[in-house]
């Protein structure tokens, strides 16, 4: 039941995130899910493996597995699907903490949070380079085959 309760939450944001980047109506909802599906997986690593950085890999890559499967079933860019999709994934929290603790002058703290949220940052950009990489391989295969 908790895992559905994310799942919503995020699909929200995610659409909340669609609606302000004026994505067209007609994706909005497959975006909404493509971020709800993201979390989910971001969520069962960081419980499996107590690894916020890995769960945020692994969730970002099924968002832009994802977003390029939808993009080419719905003929849109793919950027429609992933850039509202890793809303969820973004590490604001940690970049709020980061800078808090260095107005607080505890800049250990300040130093632990900030590189864990640039990894969180990093794990991002490259799930979703690694799912362009993938999909553009795939893509060129079958050309070859043709």
């Amino acid at each position: 039941m908790e895992l559905f309760k994310q799942f919503i939450f995020s699909f929200f944001a995610t659409i909340g995130a669609a609606v302000l980047f004026s994505i067209p109506k007609d994706s909005i909802i497959s975006a909404g899910a493509i971020g709800g599906f993201g979390w989910i997986i971001y969520t069962f690593i960081l419980n499996q493996y107590s690894s916020a950085v890995a769960g945020t890999f692994f969730g970002a890559l099924t968002v832009g597995i994802l977003g390029e499967l939808l993009a080419r079933h719905f003929k849109k860019p793919a950027t429609v699907f992933i850039i509202p999709g890793i809303i969820p994934l973004v590490p604001g929290a940690g970049m709020y903490y980061t800078m808090l603790a260095l107005i607080e002058k505890r800049f250990y703290d300040s130093v632990n949070i900030g590189a864990e949220t640039l990894f969180i940052a990093v794990a991002i950009a490259i799930g979703i380079v690694m799912s362009s990489s993938l999909s553009r391989s795939i893509k060129r295969v079958k050309n070859k085959s043709r």
